[in-house]
């Protein structure tokens, strides 16, 4: 009986974000298939995802944690991997953020790894010069580049990675993440969240850890639109640093009593079940996660036309597309919505479609699995 190929999945840790997510689900989705031996590892064993990373039944998760790429520390930490690479007999490393490109692909390349498949997953806005300058590098070291969206690609070329060397995933969403309880009542939900009975609800999910997300233009947003519909409430859903500068933001703009924070939301589900619209307003990304999220719980989707969320929106179909720090169209797509709920309700179905038919968690793991076979193919003793 032939041997299973394995992969070696490493994350940063396991904080609520996009990356942490779309790691959980990729090690559960090769688990239940059965055709890859999976392990996982981390740089830090922390955070909220944790628990639901633990009971994929893997045993204890290896910690490789740094304190700097130019420290002892970090020769030891090489020297951990490069030894667990070797004695699991890893074929394929798949890192899936910055930090864990560095380390893991230096380490799979100490151990000659046969496929090192390095990650990017965001465009511009999110590294400083010297962060790309070392991780370009990385990627020579590395047999492909994995981009999850075709505007990554565009950027990694651009840039000066060969374009052979890099193969677009795009991500897949859960799709019980985001679908509520059959007999889920609106009220209910409203008083869970500490919400208003009576109201139109605009949400935005995103981090208030990274200007780039730019909550400045969304509330700049709200507030043209809380004059046009008095009715309309707006929800923050994260957490981070930036809360409080926001929040005074927030009453500058007379939106004190318009706007919740709601911090890091656990049931995702039961927050866009009672969305009437749902908003995106970086100024960059790669593959936005949530926008796939709003989509797939059947949300209208007003969102900035950055990195490949044009390649999941079409725009004036599914949802709007609107230039980044305008909130001026932002305000007036989020308008139209609320006034036209026909139009809502026709958008949101659409967009479920579409994620149902190009962004499930079975189209993710079949593109990935296909990437991981045909670097083994093509590579040296196969």
């Amino acid at each position: 009986m032939l041997k299973r190929p394995s992969v070696l999945i490493m994350v940063d840790s396991f904080d609520m974000g996009g990356a942490e997510g779309q790691t959980v689900l990729l090690t559960q989705l090769l688990l239940q298939d059965g055709r890859y031996g999976v392990h996982l590892a981390c740089l830090r064993r922390e955070g909220v995802l944790l628990k639901q990373a633990e009971q994929l039944g893997l045993g204890e998760i290896p910690e490789y944690r740094l304190t700097s790429f130019y420290d002892r520390n970090m020769i030891i930490q090489l020297r951990r991997l490069v030894s667990y690479l070797r004695q699991n007999h890893i074929d394929v490393v798949h890192p899936q953020s910055f930090y864990t490109n560095v380390f893991a692909i230096t380490a799979a390349a100490m151990a000659r790894v046969p496929v090192r498949i390095a990650f990017r997953g965001e465009t511009e806005g999110w590294r400083t010069a010297a962060q790309n300058f070392v991780e370009r590098s990385i990627f020579r070291l590395a047999t492909a580049v994995h981009a999850n969206s075709d505007a990554v690609k565009s950027y990694l070329v651009q840039h000066g990675v060969p374009e052979g060397k890099i193969i677009t995933v795009h991500n897949g969403i859960d799709m019980a993440r985001v679908t509520p309880l059959p007999e889920l009542k609106r009220e209910k939900v409203l008083d869970n969240l500490g919400l208003p009975r009576a109201g139109r609800f605009v949400t935005i999910v995103a981090n208030m850890r990274h200007e780039v997300k730019d909550h400045p233009t969304f509330l700049r947003a709200a507030q043209r639109v809380s004059a046009a519909v008095p009715e309309a409430i707006f929800l923050l859903a994260g957490e981070g640093e930036l809360t409080k500068q926001l929040q005074d933001l927030a009453a500058e703009l007379g939106l004190r009593d318009r706007a919740f924070f709601i911090g890091h939301c656990q049931e995702l589900a039961q927050l866009l079940f009672v969305s009437d619209v749902c908003v995106l307003s970086s100024k960059a990304e790669g593959f936005s996660n949530v926008v796939l999220e709003y989509m797939a719980a059947a949300r209208p989707v007003v969102a900035t036309n950055v990195g490949g969320t044009c390649e999941a929106v079409e725009d004036g179909r599914s949802g709007y597309l609107v230039s980044p720090g305008d909130d001026e169209t932002m305000a007036e797509r989020i308008t139209c919505l609320l006034r036209t709920p026909h139009v809502a309700l026709r958008m949101g179905a659409l967009a479920k479609e579409i994620v149902e038919l190009k962004f499930s968690a079975a189209a993710q793991l079949q593109n990935t699995q296909a990437m991981y076979a045909s670097l083994l193919e093509r590579s040296p003793g196969s």
